[in-house]
């Protein structure tokens, strides 16, 4: 007995690896059906990841990023230097999408379409259109000046500069000023033909500034396309003519800045000499006492007016109402008198203040073309 029970248990013993093996083996092949079968389904009928909180990406219409990239290669380049206001984000632009690169504005030629002028005193060019002298002699000096009635009272005109840049203090000047002041607008900004019809709808005179440069250049940069000292006639043509087709519907110019050019004959008689051929008007607002306009106007016989008084140096409502004052006492003496301010809100509210008694006062005020006429 004791010998068969060994030989059993060692049976067993021998058995036992092969049964193990067999059963690893039905298992793994188990395990790795099922994984099959997993897959399977997955595949056939839903994700793994179903159910799991997932993250997304989600990109813009292709129409939004063209409009984008248009907007942004269509900018146009820069134009003054200094001061210039920030562009806004439209609000057409989805999440998502970069607005374009903010960059100064500068304005293109004006458009014949808003054009507040006589076709026959607009010569169309490449750079846009230019003001000329019409076929039957009128200029544009005589065309867009108000009526002025016959009067043999001593007569002022007002020159306010820099409208144009701001467009509160703009439609400040326009609503608040006589009709008789007139309005020089800077060339820089992209909506200045509007303002331009809404001023002369309003019975204002209109002047162009034209950058020119200043004793200073370049701490004081009056922008590009400055008229300068230093450079030859045909590169100041270029940049006048620039300065010309970005607006319709001026009697003349006026110097933006510009010390340093109007004391030198020699660059400021061909520029005088070309705006004149064009029928404008010249209005110098600068410096007397250095200025050689006076001079060159008299040798080439063009429309010129000095002004002889800066109402604003100091900008407090003493002081402006002060060179009022003698700005009559001038006019009375000498038949007429011009004085130039810029585009701030206490100049305008002492002009505006000033010109309401002024008729009671025996003097008129008169657009800066009516000196012109007067041969002053």
């Amino acid at each position: 007995m004791a010998s068969s029970s060994i030989s059993y248990r060692d049976d067993i013993g021998r058995a036992s690896p092969l049964l193990t093996g067999r059963l690893l083996a039905f298992v793994y092949l188990g395990v790795f059906g099922l994984f099959l079968l997993i897959l399977v389904v997955v595949a056939l009928w839903g994700r793994a990841s179903d159910g799991d909180p997932v993250a997304r990406l989600v990109m813009p219409s292709r129409p939004h990023l063209m409009r984008a990239r248009h907007a942004a290669a269509e900018q146009p380049e820069p134009a003054a230097i200094k001061n210039v206001p920030p562009a806004t984000v439209s609000p057409e632009n989805p999440p998502g999408v970069l607005p374009p690169p903010v960059r100064p504005v500068v304005p293109p030629p004006a458009a014949a379409g808003t054009n507040p002028a006589d076709p026959a005193l607009i010569e169309q060019t490449p750079q846009g259109p230019l003001p000329r002298i019409g076929n039957d002699g009128r200029t544009p000096m005589m065309a867009y000046a108000p009526f002025v009635p016959s009067t043999r009272a001593p007569r002022i005109a007002v020159v306010i500069s820099g409208l144009g840049i701001s467009a509160k203090g703009t439609a400040l000047a326009i609503e608040e000023l006589p009709p008789m002041v007139t309005l020089a607008f800077a060339p820089y900004e992209n909506d200045v033909q509007r303002w331009v019809a809404q001023a002369r709808a309003r019975g204002h005179e209109v002047l162009l500034e034209v950058p020119m440069e200043p004793f200073d250049f370049p701490d004081s940069d009056p922008g590009p396309h400055t008229l300068r000292a230093a450079v030859g006639e045909e590169t100041n043509t270029q940049r006048l003519v620039w300065s010309l087709t970005r607006f319709t519907g001026y009697a003349g110019i006026t110097n933006l800045l510009g010390g340093r050019l109007l004391a030198d004959e020699d660059s400021l008689a061909p520029i005088m000499t070309y705006v004149s051929r064009r029928g404008l008007m010249f209005f110098d607002s600068g410096p007397q006492n250095r200025s050689v306009a006076p001079e060159v106007a008299r040798r080439i016989n063009a429309p010129y007016v000095q002004s002889e008084i800066t109402l604003d140096t100091i900008q407090t409502g003493m002081e402006i109402d002060a060179r009022l004052s003698e700005l009559e006492k001038l006019a009375r003496t000498n038949g007429s008198a011009a004085a130039t301010g810029f585009l701030v809100p206490v100049t305008v509210d002492r002009v505006a203040n000033w010109a309401k008694g002024l008729e009671g006062r025996g003097v008129v005020l008169v657009p800066a073309s009516a000196i012109v006429a007067q041969g002053k």
